[in-house]
């Protein structure tokens, strides 16, 4: 797995997936979007399935984190936030939020479910 990420701001407020997938793959935000063939909301399913077709182990299990102590080395969030669900990127002790920026801690959210990914 890359030693760095490079951060993806999300081109609208529909594509934090999107952003999330580019991070990780490197690719284009766009041609993210355009091989999901979906420019709005993604699903688990959607994310899981693109990163595997890219290299990635995703494992099969959520699970809850109640603290950034909780998290693996590399995990994709799903976080409940105030106005809705959405997809974040944790890398090496930094989150990468596609709505919030590079950030410390989790943004803003009740509550907070990750998937370990290993290349």
């Amino acid at each position: 797995m890359t030693e760095e990420i490079e951060y993806v701001h999300e081109p609208d407020d529909l594509q934090c997936g999107q952003a999330v997938l580019a991070m990780l793959s490197k690719i284009d935000v766009e041609l993210v979007a355009k091989e999901l063939n979906n420019n709005r909301e993604t699903n688990l399913k959607e994310m899981k399935s693109f990163l595997k077709a890219h290299g990635f182990r995703v494992c099969d299990e959520r699970r809850l984190a109640y603290d950034k102590s909780d998290l693996p080395e590399v995990c994709m969030l799903s976080l409940e936030t105030p106005r809705c669900w959405h997809w974040s990127l944790y890398f090496k002790g930094t989150f990468y939020d596609p709505e919030h920026g590079i950030l410390d801690n989790f943004p803003v959210c009740e509550r907070k479910y990750y998937w370990e990914i290993k290349k």
